[in-house]
């Protein structure tokens, strides 16, 4: 079984919910749909990977979020 090496940058704007995004993504292909889950890019530096396909999420260098507190 390959392991999907598919990384996707994102911007703070971007962001669907408090520093998570949602996959799949709008520009993944219909047959590859699977379930919607809500990816953490802004507690690990590496980014947050999908359970479903693997795929890579990460903040693009530089972005910063604004923290509600």
């Amino acid at each position: 079984m390959s392991e999907s090496k598919s990384v996707v940058e994102v911007t703070a704007a971007e962001l669907q919910g408090p520093g998570v995004v949602a996959c799949p993504n709008p520009k993944m292909a219909l047959w590859s749909n699977h379930p919607k889950v809500f990816i953490d890019v802004v507690t690990n530096a590496e980014g947050g990977k999908c359970p479903y396909c693997g795929t890579v999420y990460r903040l693009k260098a530089g972005e910063v979020v604004h923290a509600h507190h």
